[in-house]
């Protein structure tokens, strides 16, 4: 008889102190997650917000640009910074394949010695240029707009990328705990309790408490598979493990991918000239006609004699989503392609790296997943507030006993 009684209060006692660790870390985090889970709903629309916002200078709006040919992208350069009068350099250009849309022009520098967000970039803006035209349609200050302040509070809180990811990352580690710990302690004892655990049932409720206790319980069970999904493909951004992980756990392999930074120049530096950017241009344009656009390095005039040449280009196959991407590597001399690694061409593992980032935002399959992601992310931002009011109630109550 003594035995079996003693079986039965072990997970009374297990579950006592989960509840305890589960309270204690709550409250020592619980304003951290509160701020990356506003951060992360706030961020969620960002391109839809801007898509608006923006419209006006995304189309150039130029009339029979069927007869009309685009301007060489050194002309477009040089009328670019001869009328935004930058002291840095344009780093990028994102070519877009639908004719409509204008072109996207970008400073952007790091600088690594900084200790905040405003001072690690000294400069990322954005010019939307007509490419007909080589006008300016408009300039926007990305370092200092809503989003990118929203994202750099949500990645590391506007400190230093390097250290402030950390900042972030480890209290992640511990909601991840929290999350499993919160299971634990929703998992009812029988079945009448279970009824009560998947959904509201107030039409006789009166009390707050009773109401907050299963906003802090119901909510919590259904976001968390969601919350756990974007806390590891946040996490992957903080700790390189996790990168790893990811890709060893998909590709089964520990082979890391391959490494095409080794391609180096083929034609000599006389086969160089103005136009040999538009022959790399010409020839994406060419090779994916359906995709949705695609990035070129310039290349800075203090880039010239970095250790691997070339111009890399990314390229971008949906409009919502960078998971389906290919990379290619032309000869920044002659402009000939020289590698070319598509989305197919990836194994399990790297297509897992690659959706990491629209998992985590949610645009992996467009507005119905955004959708879920704002939903998740703001039960997840409830939850550190319903866990405190619990807490703050029951302090009262044995205040009150006592």
């Amino acid at each position: 008889m003594r035995k079996k009684h003693h079986h039965k209060k072990k997970p009374g006692i297990f579950k006592k102190w989960t509840g305890k660790l589960h309270l204690w870390l709550g409250l020592s985090i619980g304003f951290i997650i509160f701020i990356v889970s506003v951060t992360g709903a706030l961020y969620v629309f960002k391109d839809e917000i801007e898509n608006m916002t923006r419209k006006e200078v995304m189309y150039h709006h130029e009339k029979n640009i069927e007869k009309k040919q685009v301007l060489p992208i050194r002309v477009l350069e040089k009328s670019v910074n001869a009328q935004v009068q930058e002291k840095f350099p344009i780093h990028w250009v994102n070519v877009p394949i639908d004719k409509k849309i204008s072109y996207q022009f970008y400073w952007y520098e790091h600088n690594t010695d900084a200790w905040n967000y405003f001072d690690e970039f000294p400069v990322y803006k954005v010019a939307y240029v007509n490419q007909y035209t080589g006008k300016v349609l408009r300039l926007y200050d990305e370092k200092n707009g809503f989003f990118q302040i929203v994202k750099m509070i949500h990645w590391s809180f506007l400190l230093k990328q390097d250290w402030g990811k950390y900042v972030v990352g480890i209290p992640v580690i511990i909601f991840i705990f929290m999350l499993i710990s919160g299971i634990i302690l929703w998992w009812p004892k029988n079945r009448a309790a279970r009824k009560q655990r998947f959904s509201f049932r107030w039409k006789n409720i009166k009390s707050w408490k009773r109401k907050n206790y299963d906003l802090h319980n119901i909510l919590g069970f259904y976001a968390s598979v969601f919350a756990l999904v974007f806390s590891v493909t946040g996490l992957f951004y903080a700790f390189f493990i996790v990168q790893s992980m990811i890709y060893v756990v998909f590709s089964g392999s520990t082979t890391p991918p391959p490494d095409f930074s080794y391609i180096t120049t083929r034609a000599p530096i006389e086969a160089r000239n103005e136009s040999t950017l538009d022959k790399v241009i010409t020839t994406v344009q060419t090779k994916y006609p359906d995709s949705y656009g695609f990035s070129v390095d310039l290349g800075h005039p203090h880039m010239d004699d970095h250790e691997h040449p070339n111009f890399s280009v990314f390229v971008k196959h949906l409009s919502y989503s960078y998971h389906k991407n290919s990379s290619l590597i032309f000869d920044e001399n002659s402009g000939e392609l020289l590698h070319t690694y598509n989305h197919e061409d990836k194994n399990l593992g790297e297509k897992a790296v690659a959706a990491n980032y629209d998992i985590h935002v949610g645009a992996i399959l467009g507005l119905p997943t955004k959708i879920i992601a704002f939903i998740v992310s703001l039960m997840c931002a409830s939850l550190p507030v319903s866990g405190f009011l619990i807490w703050w109630g029951r302090r009262k109550k044995t205040k009150k006993t006592a």
